[in-house]
């Protein structure tokens, strides 16, 4: 029986399956690889090391992970290699889709659908370039460029969905420091959304009942940017070093706004946040980590910071 106009909301016993990856490579060389399937769409930080030993909040930073969907997977084709310092990736994708698009997520939502299939109606590209001439030093720059509007079920060709395009544009600058017992990470995103007051109308064609849609205005600009540093105090005592145990003390900063745009209509306050976090990340072993930090947001008065305590513990392995 064909779903294709059901949500995809069900409840079930013992759940789905969700896959970040699942695809088919061919490496004719180093500077020259393809892949097919399911896969990390690299933009940003965030989602191209997305792994817990890549960040040191127990949460993914909240900025990226806010205003981009994560971790950003999609059905496409990839081409990518690594030449001398240089490393480079190509890839074309299913588009995101506008409907699942929010006033307090921006895009975040706009990879996942609503029916148990990834719709291919509009398409996007994304592109990566990461530079390893310094040692130490990873530099990186990413973008994303794609239709949104029209990319449903069923498409309305005679309608808004042919008229509009709904352009996403997204660019982004990341940065990764390892040496001398230290580890930076940085990164600053700024994107567009075309087409937004048209997304009201779209809104308004959609079933009230449908869990999926906020009807709420859609900013069209929106931006992240933070940065993180921390020390290793293990370093300088010479037994916990031996044993290859770590423990970085780290502060991190961010300001991001999913409703960064001055046209929208209602803006609220609260979505502009800046925040910092301190905490510690102890490695007992390698591949595991023990994460704690505090974290702080600055908003105006009347809204409430939300400060909060937050322990976890990650493992990270890899399965070939």
């Amino acid at each position: 029986v064909d779903e294709g106009g059901e949500w995809e909301s069900e409840t079930e016993k013992g759940g789905e399956v969700a896959l970040d990856q699942f695809w088919i490579q061919k490496s004719f060389a180093p500077y020259a690889n393809i892949r097919l399937g399911h896969m990390v769409v690299p933009v940003g930080l965030n989602n191209a090391h997305h792994e817990p030993t890549n960040f040191f909040t127990v949460y993914r930073p909240e900025g990226e992970n806010t205003i981009l969907p994560s971790t950003w997977h999609q059905t496409g084709i990839d081409f990518w290699g690594r030449a001398g310092d240089w490393r480079y990736e190509v890839q074309f994708l299913s588009g995101l889709n506008a409907e699942n698009f929010t006033s307090d997520g921006w895009i975040n939502k706009g990879a996942s659908s609503p029916l148990e299939f990834e719709l291919a109606t509009t398409y996007g590209t994304s592109l990566r370039i990461d530079n390893y001439s310094v040692p130490g030093l990873r530099l990186g720059l990413s973008g994303y460029y794609g239709h949104s509007i029209g990319n449903g079920y069923p498409r309305n060709k005679e309608g808004v969905d042919e008229e509009y395009k709904g352009v996403v544009a997204i660019g982004c600058f990341d940065f990764t420091y390892k040496g001398h017992n230290w580890i930076v990470r940085g990164q600053a995103d700024y994107g567009y959304i075309g087409d937004t007051e048209e997304l009201a109308y779209i809104y308004n064609r959609i079933n009230a009942k449908s869990p999926y849609h906020t009807r709420t205005a859609v900013s069209q600009n929106a931006f992240a940017y933070g940065i993180e540093a921390g020390y290793d105090v293990f370093s300088q005592i010479r037994k916990l070093k031996e044993d290859g145990q770590r423990l970085f003390l780290f502060g991190r900063y961010e300001h991001y706004n999913p409703g960064a745009s001055s046209s929208v209509k209602k803006k609220y306050d609260y979505h502009n946040v800046k925040r910092m976090a301190v905490g510690i990340n102890y490695y007992p072993v390698k591949g595991v980590v023990l994460k704690a930090d505090y974290s702080h947001r600055f908003l105006k008065s009347q809204y409430n910071n939300e400060p909060s305590f937050n322990v976890g513990i990650a493992y990270e392995g890899w399965f070939l």
